[in-house]
């Protein structure tokens, strides 16, 4: 008897909680597209048990945010340079400039006339067709936590702060893209875009965890590489199966109780999650053995390339929004693209890494368009800032890939948010050129200075959200623009066929 009154009061606490999730509120923040949120759902679904958050919590909380649907479905996989890549070497290079600012490395054509990018880029320079470069993008963060905040949240804050006040676009975009009948994550990271040192760089702050990222993490080219809580051997499956039906046994006097069909949602809830570990389309789209082993040396057997691989495979699986980030060891000694003198040989650290970029790129923006992807996903690579066109020269800290040893003098590029490249591919979007132009030095945008919110709200119409009416409530209860200032970028006006 004591125990039945126990498993009573434990049942009814959890009808409660679940219900009151779903209970319209009195004072709702909503969005035109009807994602609405208010802070008394957001704090009601789970504030009190974040820290032990389940898979089948998480979807019970996305749940809990009214979703949309209907919304097209497109995707966006943006690949992030973490700590800022060099313009010049890149895709805004300055052959004329004096030898203080241009460095070693020469312009090269590419099979678009007009458009040269550095000669470290040989195989994007052939395919120059099939993307758009925006040579003009400035702001005003300077730190690495204010220049990616600005970038992935559009915070104008030129301060550095330790965490996030605002989402990043890839949870917005997941908050009101939400649909609970889906089996795969639709907002995933491979190698996540979230920490700069002991700096959060990204995150969902407001919107809770429902919205952060499944993330994927190791080196995806490892032979002994897997992907946790996605995927079952068939006996294990089978192990699964009987543990489920056990569970059920012990749910059918609860849910003979229940008169508001909260154990139904809670079935839901754990059918979604579930969904990740025995629904064969979440176990094939991540795994990259699926692939032949010529299309995973065309993309490069290391963590780039198959980081992008995957990334193909999971937009063609449905997932909307892919973040990943390019560090590690192919970046040379310290693991980033933060070239200073102190850190690295920003020379040989662009000749040590570009092969596997340019490698990886371009294999990935090729395949978008032969597989028919091209109207549907966009493939964006940017950074949080560029670097100084004017060349400095410091003692290095330490040798090591692409940096001499201690107290050897080495050229460097330090941060400079004044001007910056990115490239766009896919999405629709009119290709073959370059929107916007720095001046001879590549030190300030002279032609169609471009804003974080411009780059933003490229994203967001591109992925079918009204970035000029959509507010979501913050901790307070107070609406919260998802975009304060910015407009989409009309050189990159979709051009669907």
């Amino acid at each position: 008897m004591i125990k039945a009154a126990r498993c009573r009061i434990l049942f009814e606490r959890e009808s409660e909680k679940v219900t009151r999730m779903h209970r319209p509120s009195q004072s709702p923040r909503c969005c035109r597209s009807g994602a609405i949120v208010t802070r008394r759902q957001l704090l009601q679904a789970g504030l009190t048990g974040f820290t032990t958050l389940s898979m089948a919590d998480v979807f019970r909380l996305q749940a809990a945010a009214k979703s949309v649907t209907g919304a097209p479905k497109t995707a966006v996989i943006m690949v992030w340079l973490r700590g800022g890549a060099s313009h010049l070497e890149t895709f805004d290079p300055k052959p004329q400039a004096p030898s203080e600012f241009r460095g070693p490395y020469s312009a090269i054509d590419t099979n678009v006339v007009g458009i040269q990018v550095c000669e470290l880029l040989p195989r994007l320079a052939k395919i120059a067709d099939k993307y758009a470069i925006l040579r003009s993008i400035a702001h005003t963060g300077g730190g690495h936590p204010a220049g990616s905040l600005q970038v992935l949240a559009g915070d104008p804050d030129p301060q550095d702060k330790l965490t996030p006040k605002l989402p990043d676009w890839m949870s917005v975009a997941d908050f009101v893209r939400h649909d609970a009948s889906r089996n795969l994550p639709n907002y995933v990271a491979i190698n996540p875009v979230d920490r700069y040192d002991n700096f959060t760089i990204a995150g969902s702050t407001y919107l809770g965890p429902s919205h952060a990222p499944f993330s994927v993490v190791g080196d995806p080219s490892s032979p002994t590489f897997e992907v946790p809580n996605v995927g079952l051997a068939p006996d294990q499956q089978e192990r699964l199966g009987r543990r489920m039906q056990l569970k059920s046994g012990f749910d059918i006097l609860r849910r003979d109780l229940d008169t508001s069909g909260t154990l139904t949602a809670v079935d839901q809830f754990e059918a979604q999650a579930l969904s990740l570990l025995i629904s064969p389309k979440a176990g094939d789209a991540f795994d990259l053995r699926k692939e032949s082993n010529s299309v995973r040396e065309r993309y490069g057997m290391n963590a780039w390339g198959q980081q992008l691989l995957m990334a193909r495979r999971l937009v063609e699986a449905g997932v909307e929004i892919i973040a990943t980030e390019f560090d590690g060891p192919l970046c040379g000694r310290v693991q980033n693209w933060d070239d200073h003198a102190v850190n690295q040989h920003v020379f040989d650290a662009y000749k040590f890494r570009t092969p596997v970029f340019d490698q990886a790129v371009s294999a990935l923006i090729e395949d978008i368009y032969a597989r028919g992807l091209d109207q549907r996903v966009l493939v964006i690579v940017a950074g949080e800032f560029g670097r100084t066109p004017r060349i400095s020269y410091v003692a290095s800290s330490g040798g090591g890939v692409a940096s001499g040893e201690a107290g050897t003098v080495q050229p460097g590029r330090d941060h400079w948010p004044q001007a910056n490249s990115m490239l766009f591919a896919g999405g629709g979007i009119r290709t073959g050129q370059v929107i916007g132009a720095t001046d001879a030095r590549g030190e300030e945008p002279v032609d169609r200075r471009v804003g974080t919110g411009d780059f933003l709200a490229t994203i967001y119409k591109h992925l079918g959200i009204d970035y000029e009416r959509v507010a979501i409530a913050d901790f307070a209860g107070r609406p919260v623009p998802i975009l304060n200032s910015g407009a989409p970028i009309p050189e990159l006006q979709r051009n669907r066929v």
